[in-house]
């Protein structure tokens, strides 16, 4: 009986790589070449206080995931932006946030950095369309937005 039962444990030890082998996705390079990476989002508004914005980011050219949003780098837009969750499933983000306070950015400042998880060797291209940036009183100012790939801030 032990013999029996040494016999089965070591024939399914062998089987088991086997079996695994045949179930594991293939990739070129034999294994999948997955990397996480952040996209630095800014907006210069110039001499105007920063009070609210809404941009729009697509990805294109590259399998690229948005896994995570992260709020910028002043105190007034620190706290992750909102976004629209529906929209994720498009490869595209819409992100927005606004501050009633008084202590605003004005000039080029970082507003949020989405995470992306990136599969294969194709470089995303990002498409950034800032739909508005306004005041503390509501109106639309003049600004800029851009993004920078990398661990920098």
């Amino acid at each position: 009986m032990k013999k029996a039962a040494l016999i089965a444990i070591a024939s399914m030890c062998v089987m088991v790589p086997v079996l695994a082998r045949q179930v594991e996705p293939e990739y070129p390079t034999g294994r999948a070449n997955v990397r996480f990476a952040p996209l630095h989002i800014y907006i210069d508004s110039g001499q105007d206080a920063l009070a609210a914005y809404q941009f729009e980011l697509k990805a294109s050219g590259g399998l690229a995931k948005i896994v995570g949003v992260e709020g910028g780098q002043h105190s007034a837009f620190e706290e992750p932006p909102y976004y629209d969750p529906a929209a994720l499933a498009n490869d595209r983000i819409i992100i927005a946030a606004f501050n009633t306070g008084s202590e605003l950015p004005s000039g080029r400042t970082r507003i949020a950095t989405v995470h992306l998880q990136i599969t294969g060797q194709v470089e995303p291209e990002y498409e950034l369309e800032l739909a508005v940036a306004a005041n503390t009183d509501g109106e639309q100012i003049p600004a800029e937005i851009t993004f920078e790939t990398g661990e920098q801030k």
